[in-house]
């Protein structure tokens, strides 16, 4: 048979392979997709016949791919990718904000924005299908670039190619301290004072965690370590604070933490509210001008279909966001 009569694989069959790619398990596979496991099975089968490669390696307890299945399973990831996008388009120019919109958010924005968010969609743009996926940034990333997730609300910047920004607002960072803290409830308290705190930080994955300890490293103090719990050190070798040897899944938890006497921590003032007003026992400081600050944006993938309605629906937020404790920022920014 030659190339030009060389039977096409189809959609079907391409969906299929990816998803075992992706889990290395038929069954997971299948149900990740919606389809039986047999016909899974048949489908990867078709397609290793249709180009004429071997594309896993199948033994009684695991799957592996094969050398042309690495190769392979990226493009076959593209092309899908593409299909989503062919289709995504025409969605758009159908009727703009209907259909499905799939908006992944960061733990640390999610509790705390949502309820703004989901109120404009309901208000705005009711045809819309607004799903929402909490994931930690990486996780987002990946989703944005394979299709998966169609937009993106996060702390930026990303710096990732082929990701647009549409920043939002900017949000002060505060210290959260207990009752008895010499810091709790004072006002302009220099960056330095973090050099000799005992700083509750996040687990590992969470931006908050990654710009908390941006903040500590500019105020001065060292940073040593990679791992789950880095030494923390003051400026001149000097040992100042305590080793963050205690994290935290999320914010809620972080806070209760503090609370309970084992440090301070930093809070975005988009959570100080809701996650303050839990306890008696806390008390908020506030950093001297220029506050340490962080900006969340959406983000979407450069050159996507629906472009236009995201940085409509960024505009629409920019003003609904304004009686937050945020300073919006436009477009341009």
């Amino acid at each position: 048979m030659t190339a030009g009569k060389r039977r096409q694989p189809s959609l079907a069959q391409l969906r299929a392979f990816a998803a075992v790619a992706e889990h290395l398990h038929f069954r997971d596979a299948a149900a990740a997709i919606g389809m039986s496991q047999p016909a899974l099975s048949g489908a990867v089968s078709a397609l290793e016949e249709t180009l004429g490669v071997t594309l896993l390696e199948r033994t009684t307890r695991k799957v592996l791919l094969s050398p042309a299945g690495e190769r392979l399973a990226v493009r076959a990831k593209a092309v899908l990718a593409e299909v989503a996008a062919l289709m995504e388009e025409a969605e758009a120019v159908r009727a703009p904000f209907t259909g499905a919109l799939r908006l992944g958010v960061i733990p640390t924005v999610a509790p705390y924005l949502l309820p703004t968010v989901l109120r404009l969609v309901h208000d705005r743009y009711p045809p819309l299908d607004l799903q929402v996926h909490e994931e930690q940034t990486a996780s987002l990333v990946e989703g944005l670039t394979t299709g998966r997730l169609d937009l993106l609300l996060l702390a930026v910047p990303l710096g990732v190619p082929g990701i647009a920004e549409l920043p939002l607002f900017d949000e002060d960072f505060v210290l959260v301290t207990p009752l008895d803290h010499r810091l709790g409830g004072r006002e302009g308290i220099p960056r330095e004072a973090l050099r000799e705190l005992n700083l509750l930080l996040l687990d590992e994955g969470h931006c908050l965690r990654d710009q908390a300890l941006d903040i500590c490293r500019e105020a001065g103090r060292g940073i040593k370590g990679a791992g789950r719990s880095p030494s923390v050190e003051g400026g001149g070798g000097r040992r100042e604070g305590a080793p963050v040897t205690t994290t935290a899944a999320g914010l809620s938890t972080l806070v209760q933490l503090v609370a309970g006497g084992l440090g301070c921590t930093l809070l975005p003032r988009t959570a100080l509210k809701l996650e303050t007003t839990r306890s008696s026992q806390l008390l908020t400081g506030y950093f001297a001008h220029p506050a340490p600050t962080r900006r969340v944006a959406l983000a979407m993938r450069t050159g996507a279909a629906r472009g236009a309605e995201y940085e409509e629906l960024a505009a629409a937020l920019r003003e609904a966001l304004r009686p937050l404790p945020v300073r919006v920022v436009g477009a341009d920014s």
